[in-house]
């Protein structure tokens, strides 16, 4: 079966064709980074037009790539949700119009489902069951997987997600935007042990999160560092060392999560994905928890921790094998937790 999915729900278009038998035929990606830097953070209009502004020749080019006319596809998948709204109806109208002008099914897929299979694409991928980490801008939640659709949601952030803690300390630290690898890379020249960041809900059992705290204790440290220069302002240094404090306090929590989540189900397969998983720090990190509890441990390749079309395809290539599809109606949803999903037999 050969599928193209088509990624929209925030400020990256993403369009991939995906064949069953052969893998991973095309991809490609356009990022609305350089439209948003001038405010700061996602304008969700903007956003819209500008989705609608690439679908179709980014669906031209992937098809292109792939070697094959649109004639060829025996299926459509886009993401429904959850995201930004006006962003997701720009990508599956498209995708809908599409799959109807083909006469071939189209199905909806959730965007956090497209995250955590995304590991799948990669040659040495995870079997089932495992514990994932998704970790990215908007959620950042654990949950044990028994197989597609199966997904049991046994911790989740009860405030902001790890990658909103990262986007606003980088704002604060005046490091501009998308915050969380300006961060990652601040941080790199950070001199460790100067200040030292709490690790929110470690202390506690359970496996739920909260990262506001440490933006707060970030403009807090930022504060005294200001009050006690003498020209009332903080060097590059000082930014570094505030950046690295940060990063190894998310760092520290999430691995110390994943550690206690796998003990608790006795489990010792971890994947992780989502934007935030591309830290290089956190990598190296869960790498060397999970080596120390002989388990194993999956990510995707970089670009694919990010919003991308090849989960999509991926996800959705799943789902129209198995015999699911959506009717005609286009339903987008802002809000949609995995545990709503129906599993496959």
């Amino acid at each position: 079966m050969i599928v193209l999915g088509i990624e929209s729900s925030c400020d990256e278009t993403g369009v991939a064709v995906i064949d069953s038998e052969r893998g991973l035929l095309s991809h490609v990606l356009h990022s609305q980074v350089e439209l948003h830097a001038e405010y700061g953070g996602v304008v969700p209009e903007l956003a819209s037009r500008d989705h609608i502004r690439y679908l179709l020749p980014l669906t031209e080019q992937a098809l292109q790539q792939a070697g094959i006319d649109k004639t060829a596809l025996d299926g459509v998948a886009y993401t429904a949700g959850p995201g930004l709204i006006g962003a997701l109806m720009s990508g599956a109208a498209m995708a809908r119009s599409l799959a109807w002008a083909l006469q071939v099914p189209a199905v909806e897929v959730h965007h956090m489902e497209g995250h955590l299979l995304a590991p799948l694409l990669e040659e040495s991928s995870p079997e089932f069951p495992f514990i994932a980490l998704l970790v990215s801008g908007g959620h950042t939640l654990l949950a044990e997987v028994d197989g597609i659709g199966r997904y049991e949601i046994i911790g989740q952030s009860l405030d902001d997600a790890a990658g909103e803690a990262f986007d606003k300390t980088a704002k604060l630290l005046g490091l501009g935007y998308p915050g969380g690898p300006a961060l990652a890379k601040k941080a790199m020249s950070g001199q460790a042990g100067r200040f030292s960041f709490p690790r929110p809900m470690t202390d506690r059992p359970g496996l739920d999160f909260s990262f506001s705290g440490l933006k707060t204790f970030a403009l807090n440290t930022m504060q005294e560092v200001v009050s006690q220069s003498d020209d009332a302002s903080m060097s590059e240094q000082d930014k570094s060392d505030i950046a690295l404090a940060f990063e190894q306090a998310v760092v520290e929590t999430l691995v110390i999560k994943c550690r206690r989540a796998l003990q608790q189900t006795d489990c010792r397969r971890l994947i992780v994905a989502g934007g935030v998983g591309a830290n290089r720090r956190l990598r190296d990190s869960l790498q060397d928890m999970v080596t120390g509890l002989d388990g194993e441990l999956y990510f995707p390749r970089v670009e694919f921790c990010t919003d991308n079309g090849a989960m999509i395809a991926l996800a959705g290539c799943l789902r129209l094998m198995a015999g699911q599809s959506q009717a005609l109606a286009i339903e987008a949803r802002a809000r949609w937790s995995l545990q709503e999903l129906k599993p496959l037999s």
